[in-house]
């Protein structure tokens, strides 16, 4: 048994990149995504839904940028890896993202996955099933699992803040996002896509700042600040620059309308309904 483990850990430590095709693949055909027309676009977009990133934790400034989504939360994260080091957690963005990251000279993902001598023979035998390796930080896990992942002492004692959006914007910025590869005509209804699309934007929103309904982050920054704020951020931790924005992910919205000129009054409350606890928290209205 004890060289089977060995043999097999060499195998898939060779064949790393065909275990996450794999898992690609297998997420295309066998997952919840929609179909789509083009199969290249299917991969790209399968691509886009897992490896959407989640966090920074830096140990070098010690903080936890947890990224919400539909917040320019891909933008943040590509600034702050300028300031990461060789032991910081980063995890993976869309791959035209992270080919902006290299651009500009900043650390990719790194640090992310579990390493292969943390594997028990359970995680072994699993592997295949899965077709995947551990990843510990991914997915959008939240503030708890999280917090479960690296222990009390840094979770208690590094500064961890993440971005909030007015959920009306949010809303319409996500149905671009969503919808915005096909010819408008096929596009759902407003309403349709509220319905449809409002827990997602929930979990990946405050579901992933907060813990048992109660806040876990030290510090919710608002979007339609975010120069001032990231200004704040950088001050408080001590970087040595300001960070600096790319621009990602900005080609969906072709739409630039002001969001009180999209919504009808039903639209509107609904929308106001679903996601009340984050306007109670923030102030945000209509």
């Amino acid at each position: 048994m004890f060289l089977y483990l060995r043999l097999l850990r060499l195998y898939i430590r060779l064949n790393r990149d065909l275990v996450e095709l794999f898992y690609v693949l297998n997420s295309s055909f066998f997952g919840n995504h929609e179909s789509t027309t083009n199969s290249t676009h299917c991969v790209s977009e399968c691509l886009k839904k897992t490896w959407c990133s989640l966090m920074i934790i830096s140990h070098r400034y010690k903080y936890i940028f947890l990224k919400t989504n539909k917040t320019a939360g891909t933008s943040i994260e590509i600034a702050l890896s300028k300031y990461c080091g060789p032991k910081d957690i980063i995890t993976p963005i869309a791959p035209e993202d992270e080919e902006i990251r290299s651009k500009l000279g900043y650390r990719g993902s790194q640090n992310y996955q579990n390493t292969w001598g943390h594997y028990q023979l359970r995680d072994w035998i699993q592997l295949p099933s899965q077709g995947k390796r551990k990843d510990p930080y991914f997915n959008h896990v939240g503030a708890k699992e999280v917090r479960k992942n690296i222990g009390a002492r840094v979770w208690n004692s590094y500064f961890k803040f993440c971005f909030e959006r007015n959920p009306w914007d949010r809303m319409i910025s996500h149905y671009h996002y969503r919808w915005g590869g096909r010819n408008k005509e096929d596009w759902p209804p407003l309403s349709q896509h509220i319905e449809s699309h409002s827990q997602i934007l929930k979990e990946r929103g405050c579901g992933i700042y907060t813990i048992d309904g109660g806040v876990a982050v030290d510090k919710i920054c608002r979007f339609e600040s975010i120069e001032e704020e990231l200004e704040s951020i950088r001050l408080r931790l001590h970087m040595p620059k300001k960070l600096e924005l790319p621009r990602a992910k900005s080609q969906y919205r072709k739409d630039k309308r002001h969001y009180r000129e999209i919504f009808g009054e039903a639209e509107r409350q609904k929308v106001a309904e679903l996601f009340s606890y984050e306007t109670a928290l923030l102030g945000y209205e209509f």
